[in-house]
């Protein structure tokens, strides 16, 4: 800023006034990655050694000392984090994610203590619950990352108690992969949206996007079987979430729906149709599936798309190379085309990602 107001790109009186700006905002004090990982750190060390005390002493314990200290140790979280809010934002956070992650622990301990009817898909409702409850309040990203992983998990479970043949894969499959595309396009945020919450959202989703795409290959369900296990009212309600819900989430972050997140979610749903049938299908789903989130990377500027894109093409390739051609070869045969598969595709992948990220940047600025 210094360099600027030498240059005459900006007022001495209007730096001044950015700089209290920033400082106010932060506190004074910018928090860098040191910190922020000490206090990462420090929150998970907490919440395993609350676990282990309570582990250790949970027998000789009565029933209501037991309801006590969950109450007491919910509480205790959260206050403190009320307490260093203004102290130390970046140690209240974290104080107030673990009295949130406790909140699961201490939902299913009083299920325990008190003998409650077990329908454990509910227990994980009234987390995710508590989780939304957190993002209301404070609006902070840990209670983002708890919702946006609890609130799938009380759909996967109640999915897997209702569906309790094998039928329900494919339901299964497509709403996972499709969630991790919502949460994946969740960035870049629109005007004024909260970009440290989009952010997390799209980890969460670049995370979850391969395996959730290799339990959708790897189905060995066919079409036909898919819903011969299911009632009717339950596999139009399966699909309907499982189809629904990501588009609806797509929409509610970035109040549209584009045409390249449609297009691969209609791949999406035609996944476990196209991966059950024998020879190259599954491959040919898996490589078009791969180009078509490098497509959307390249129309939206968004460079993780691409570099997932690449990732998941050189996945499906191996796989092909692995499963159909190298027990075909000999041993010194399948070795050295296995060499130049490497070499020579993971250099044009690796060259073709460049230029590609390398406009995306071009274009960004």
């Amino acid at each position: 800023m210094g360099e600027w107001v030498e240059a005459g790109v900006l007022e001495p009186a209007a730096a001044d006034r950015i700089r209290a700006w920033e400082a106010g905002r932060r506190g004074g004090l910018a928090v860098g990655w040191p910190v922020r990982l000490a206090v990462g750190l420090g929150g998970l060390l907490l919440c395993a050694g609350m676990l282990l005390f309570v582990a250790a002493h949970w027998d000789a314990m009565a029933p209501g000392s037991r309801f006590a200290l969950v109450l007491l140790t919910l509480g205790a979280f959260h206050l403190a984090g009320a307490f260093t809010a203004e102290r130390s934002p970046a140690v209240s956070t974290s104080l107030h994610a673990c009295g949130t992650a406790a909140l699961g622990g201490g939902i299913f301990l009083s299920g325990q203590i008190f003998h409650l009817s077990e329908h454990w898909p509910g227990g994980v409702l009234l987390w995710a619950l508590g989780a939304w409850a957190g993002w209301v309040l404070l609006r902070d990203w840990p209670h983002v990352l708890l919702a946006a992983l609890l609130t799938p998990a009380w759909l996967v479970g109640e999915w897997m108690t209702a569906a309790t043949s094998r039928a329900g894969g494919p339901v299964l499959a497509v709403g996972l992969l499709s969630t991790a595309l919502a949460y994946l396009g969740a960035l870049p945020a629109p005007a004024g949206g909260a970009r440290t919450s989009r952010a997390v959202l799209a980890w969460i989703g670049g995370i979850g996007l391969i395996p959730a795409t290799l339990v959708l290959v790897t189905s060995e369900l066919s079409g036909l079987r898919a819903g011969a296990g299911l009632s009717g009212p339950l596999r139009v309600a399966g699909w309907s979430i499982a189809i629904g819900a990501p588009l609806a989430l797509t929409w509610w972050l970035r109040r549209q729906v584009s045409p390249p997140y449609l297009a691969l979610a209609a791949w999406v749903v035609a996944g476990p149709w196209l991966t059950a049938q024998r020879g190259a299908a599954p491959y040919l789903w898996g490589g078009a599936f791969s180009l078509g989130l490098l497509a959307w990377g390249v129309i939206e500027r968004r460079s993780e798309r691409i570099n997932l894109g690449v990732a998941g093409f050189a996945i499906t390739v191996l796989v092909f190379y692995f499963s159909s051609f190298m027990d075909r070869l000999g041993r010194s045969a399948s070795l050295v085309g296995l060499g130049l598969l490497f070499l020579g595709g993971g250099w044009a992948l690796e060259r073709g990602r460049r230029r590609l990220v390398a406009r995306v940047q071009d274009d960004r600025r």
